[in-house]
């Protein structure tokens, strides 16, 4: 299937099962099954996967496309879809050909397990353990927030190596694991559907061969494998989320009246002004996210400072481009009817997930002056 190809089928998900269940995802934070079910079974869940195995194998571009054109109609599940390829990412290059074969047939839904209570939005810094266990390793940790989580077939999982003081291990965990659950139910304020909730490992018992690469080289794979798609993505869902915002902000300014005045809301100087704003700054996010994936697809030696920019660059803009959506939509734009409050929210939601501006400014920085992402200056 060609990229073209691959968004027509998308088109057709969106218009039948995406759409008309995105309210209830967001209003009742109900996990989008159906969606993620026909994204599957149309193949769409192996987009990134090898051809090899029965994938797409299509590349950063058609993945961008893809995950903006489902935020722009329900940012929680353009969310499970992005953590189901950054996972894919790192299955694809240290994953049993079982596993790969059933993401790229529609059947398997993976996402991460990185952030950890204790050490905040650094999710490089792992807490959890792990230990041998006669033939299986035993693993122990408390995540924080795990996108898809009781909802996924597998996680890949982070902890501490089992020998040795490298940064982290990398595992894939399967759903049901004797020792593994779910926490607690999550019921806030933006991207309310996408089953991002702590889960916790109490001696949860996995088999030495779900270890991902080599023991100590998780920071490695996390950094190589599975960073550049997840900036790129959560980059991509931000966009999606502004020209949901844009459109919708547009419309109502077209259809709502002074009807004293005879005039529409878009006579107003003021409020195209704000609708060109937001135009500008969401143009600019598409023509900075479509680099990136160039980058990416071409290993261009500043690919790396391009996949960090951008995920701080489109969350930042999101945030202007809704709170300008606001603003136009004044005290219509509360009500959900209209739909730009959910875009406000879902913004902000993605705006904090790690790693965060402030971190992505200090990792630029990084680059900038010539010192490794993490520890001391080289």
């Amino acid at each position: 299937m060609t990229a073209q190809q691959a968004l027509d089928v998308l088109e057709g998900i969106i218009g039948d099962v995406i759409e008309p269940r995105a309210a209830e995802v967001d209003s009742e934070g109900t996990f989008p099954r159906a969606a993620i079910d026909a994204l599957g079974k149309a193949g769409l869940l192996g987009l990134i996967s090898s051809p090899d195995v029965g994938g797409m194998g299509l590349g950063p571009s058609t993945a961008s496309a893809v995950i903006e054109r489902i935020a722009q109609a329900c940012g929680s599940t353009a969310m499970v879809v992005s953590m189901h390829y950054c996972a894919t990412a790192a299955i694809e290059a240290h994953g049993d050909n079982a596993t790969r074969t059933a993401i790229a047939g529609g059947s398997h839904l993976s996402t991460l397990a990185f952030s950890e209570r204790g050490s905040r939005s650094q999710f490089w810094v792992t807490m959890g353990t792990a230990r041998a266990g006669g033939q299986s390793v035993v693993l122990d940790a408390e995540k924080s927030w795990v996108t898809s989580a009781g909802e996924a077939d597998s996680y890949v999982w982070t902890s501490k190596p089992l020998d040795g003081d490298a940064p982290s291990t990398l595992w894939l965990v399967p759903n049901g694991a004797p020792g593994l659950k779910v926490s607690a139910s999550f019921d806030g304020l933006g991207l309310r559907g996408n089953a991002s909730s702590p889960m916790t490992a109490v001696g949860a018992s996995v088999a030495k061969t779900a270890m991902l690469g080599a023991d100590g080289g998780g920071l490695d794979i996390a950094q190589g494998a599975v960073l550049p798609w997840f900036q790129l993505l959560n980059a991509s869902m931000s966009l999606g989320t502004m020209e949901a915002a844009t459109a919708k902000a547009t419309a109502h300014a077209a259809s709502a009246r002074f009807e004293h005045l005879g005039q529409s809301l878009a006579a107003q100087p003021q409020t195209r002004a704000r609708l060109a704003r937001m135009r500008f700054v969401t143009d600019q996010t598409r023509t900075f996210i479509a680099d990136t994936a160039a980058a990416m697809e071409t290993a261009r030696e500043d690919a790396m400072l391009r996949v960090l920019e951008s995920k701080a660059i489109a969350a930042e803009n999101a945030l202007e481009v809704t709170e300008l959506a606001m603003r136009i939509g004044g005290g219509a734009a509360f009500r959900k009817d209209i739909g730009i409050e959910r875009n406000f929210r879902d913004a902000r939601a993605a705006a904090v997930m790690a790693p965060t501006t402030d971190a992505l400014s200090d990792f630029v920085g990084r680059i900038m002056c010539g010192m490794p992402l993490f520890g001391e200056v080289a």
